[in-house]
């Protein structure tokens, strides 16, 4: 018999083949044909499988899930994903099926299809999906070796799920599929029960994709669509879905004049323009300003360093994948470079070596002590050596060593400390094509990046003082619907640097800020950066989405790297603690984000033109101007529009334009030195003297006054976290 653990704490028996719809059965009916999945012993699973091939632990701890559970929502949508890739076999034969995950709100399926897919093409797609979901056929999982596994995929003409198998899932001894009706799909799961537990679905979109996401690999079309447990929770993410487009920040800004990418220039590198600059200069001043209160010193670091100084701090070649290749003073950096990364990967043979040594050669790299017949690691020790010996470059993917050598240059004492270093320094990184996304995914960023070193005494002062700064932040532009995540590292993974004991002082001492802080968080393994653990603001904007803004990361790991030092109190020389914190992130996102968060229409003390002046007739052209002059006097940032045309186009043209305030000037207001004043949201204020126009913008501005961002209330959906189910 198997114990079981509920919820509850209680313990229940169950024969040794029991699954979750045993367990739920066991306590109702309705139960049991309620319950979607299950987690057992951390894992989400089906309802159906086996409780003891899950997990050795016992008793085993279970909980079922409901549609309720957002968890759930996981399930529901990879068994949609299958329904759709079903779907879409069905109409057009000779479809090879590649990855189905799950996304933050949908899921998406990559397929070879001999038909392109178009959009026009989504009602046939979803008229067949809800056939298949009337027909409310199980979902059945079985597992086969890799012989089978493989007679299995050939059988059914899956070329990519041959060579997945072959390659990806090479160390697998047993794979599982899943099988509904005649359907059948390599899949770890889970799944729902049946198919008639998809009540809601949708096609959004088509797009391009990869196999394997690699650039020279099969080109794929990548299918997306989204599934609800009901069709209210459908239309009310449409409805957000369709809010976010006549947002969309790539729109808005070509509108407005905000910012344009220009192939000339490259992908993923924003251009701001004037209006978009001013919006940018605004930020940056504004919390320059507060620096300068809290304590912080300005520095400047270059766009490009030495590849050793990313090499000590990790970032190289960690980041490798997602940076710009370096740059190398000899002809022959590049050929070695590749070599070096071949061999690491085993994936070269003696040809090409051959070819590779005669082509070194042919750069003037002198090569002649390596050892063609040597190991691996001896080819590589004679490559690095070479290397190490030539000038090498790297495109700042990060400001924190930068900021070390900073404080590096100078003797330091207790008293000194804490140092605290910012910069608005732009980073590069080299994104994928397909990732990019106007100014929210770019490879070229600024980020208002700051680094602080203090004593272990003063972390937990430094630490609160960088939360309320990003509180702050947020407030001022009207972002005050926030959650902090808590990220940690995964103590599983061997991606974090550093000894467990080293990152369980830097998790708690961040728990314990947290808990006396008094704010609401949560905790999330996996999320760490590399170094150690940090804060991250998860904010809502005002239709509801969720956005990683500001952060702020505890770091014993760096300094101990760079051989940081103190003189202490003592005489003794002490590791300063290191703390990275950037309340906007990137300028380039943080822009983006508010483009959309506003739709454009920006508070007056952010709006890039705060007033337009504009004239009834040419006899006021003279007293608009003078107008025009007070309010640029007073700091605002003004324009007039003295064209020959009605005055009901000028405002309309200036609502088009989001421009917060109009000052309408004729014969009357010449006489009475007074402005009509219209405001973009009011519309009508009537007519005022030009000091109280002027006194009544610049307390709004002083308050940093955010009066609308949106007329609707809107559904607040969770991302559920990504899940590659297909292996």
């Amino acid at each position: 018999m198997l114990s079981i653990r509920l919820p509850d704490g209680s313990l229940v028996e169950h024969p040794e083949h029991a699954t979750a719809h045993d367990v739920a059965l066991a306590i109702s009916p309705r139960l049991a044909v309620a319950a979607m999945g299950a987690v057992v012993n951390g894992t989400v699973v089906d309802v159906m499988r086996p409780l003891a091939e899950v997990t050795d632990e016992r008793p085993i701890p279970v909980e079922l899930l409901m549609e309720k559970d957002p968890r759930s929502l996981g399930i529901l949508r990879h068994s949609c994903a299958h329904i759709m890739a079903r779907a879409v076999m069905r109409l057009w034969p000779g479809v090879e099926l590649a990855f189905g995950p799950t996304t933050g709100q949908g899921y998406y399926y990559d397929i070879s299809c001999p038909h392109k897919i178009s959009e026009d093409d989504f009602p046939r797609i979803e008229a067949e999906m809800q056939n298949i979901v009337d027909a409310g056929e199980v979902f059945e999982r079985f597992i086969c070796d890799r012989t089978e596994a493989l007679k299995l995929v050939e059988g059914m003409d899956q070329k990519l799920k041959v060579e997945h198998i072959n390659t990806g899932l090479a160390s697998h001894p047993t794979v599982s599929f899943y099988r509904q009706g005649n359907f059948v799909d390599l899949c770890r799961g889970p799944h729902v029960p049946d198919a008639k537990r998809v009540k809601a679905f949708k096609l959004l979109s088509i797009a391009g994709a990869y196999w394997k996401g690699d650039a020279s690999g099969k080109q794929l079309q990548r299918l997306y669509g989204t599934a609800w447990f009901s069709q209210k929770d459908l239309d009310a993410y449409l409805d957000q879905v369709n809010e976010a487009k006549r947002r969309d920040h790539r729109v808005l800004g070509k509108q407005l004049g905000l910012f344009t990418i220009s192939q000339e220039v490259g992908q993923g590198f924003c251009l701001w323009m004037p209006k978009g600059a001013m919006i940018r200069s605004i930020l940056e001043e504004f919390i320059k300003k507060e620096l300068v209160k809290l304590g912080y010193q300005p520095v400047y670091t270059p766009h490009v360093a030495r590849v050793e100084l990313y090499e000590t701090s990790g970032h190289f070649p960690y980041y490798r994948d997602s940076q710009f290749a370096p740059l190398f003073g000899h002809d022959g950096g590049q050929l070695v470079d590749f070599w070096i990364r071949k061999l690491r990967a085993n994936d070269l043979t003696s040809e090409q070596e051959m070819h590779l040594l005669a082509s070194a050669k042919l750069t003037g790299a002198d090569l002649s002590d390596f050892p063609s017949n040597g190991s691996n690691e001896e080819k590589i020790e004679t490559l690095r050596k070479w290397e190490k010996q030539q000038e090498r470059y790297l495109l700042k993917p990060m400001n924190c060593p930068h900021h070390i050598q900073i404080y590096k240059a100078q003797h330091r004492s207790y008293r000194d400390l804490p140092v605290r270093l910012a910069e608005f320094g732009t980073v590069y990184r080299h994104e994928q094509s397909g990732e990019l996304n106007g100014m929210l995914r770019v490879r070229g960023l600024t980020q208002d990046d700051a680094h602080l070193f203090c004593t272990a005494e003063q972390v937990e002062e430094e630490f609160r003082s960088t939360i309320e700064l990003v509180r702050f932040v947020l407030a001022s532009v009207g972002l005050d619907d926030y959650r902090i995540q808590l990220s940690l590292r995964d103590p599983a993974s061997d991606k974090y640097a550093g000894p467990p004991e080293m990152w369980e002082k830097a998790e708690n001492t961040l728990r314990k800020v947290l808990k006396d802080s008094g704010l609401p968080s949560s905790e999330r393994a996996g999320e760490a950066a590399f170094y150690g653990p940090k804060l991250d603001f998860m904010v809502r904007d005002c239709i509801g989405r969720e956005w990683q803004l500001g952060t702020v990361q505890l770091d014993f790991l760096l300094p101990e790297r760079f051989q940081l030092e103190y003189v202490g109190a003592d005489n003794h020389v002490h590791r300063p603690v290191m703390i990275h914190r950037a309340p906007f992130g990137s300028m380039e996102r943080f822009t983006g984000m508010l483009i959309e968060h506003f739709a454009g229409a920006f508070p007056l003390w952010l709006a890039p033109e705060q007033v337009r002046v504009m004239s009834i007739s040419d006899k006021f052209e003279e007293y608009a101007r003078q107008v025009e002059a007070r309010f640029r006097t007073a700091g605002f940032r003004v324009s007039a529009d003295l064209r020959g045309t009605k005055i009901n186009a000028k405002v309309r043209d200036a609502q088009v334009e989001l421009i917060p305030y109009m000052l309408v000037v004729g014969g009357k207001d010449q006489e009475n030195g007074t402005v009509s004043v219209r405001d973009r949201i009011e519309g009508d204020l009537g007519a005022m003297p030009i000091d109280q126009a002027l006194a009544k913008l610049q307390e709004e501005v002083t308050e940093r006054r955010i009066r609308q961002v949106s007329d609707k209330k809107f559904q607040q959906f969770d991302d559920q976290a990504s899940e590659a189910n297909e292996y």
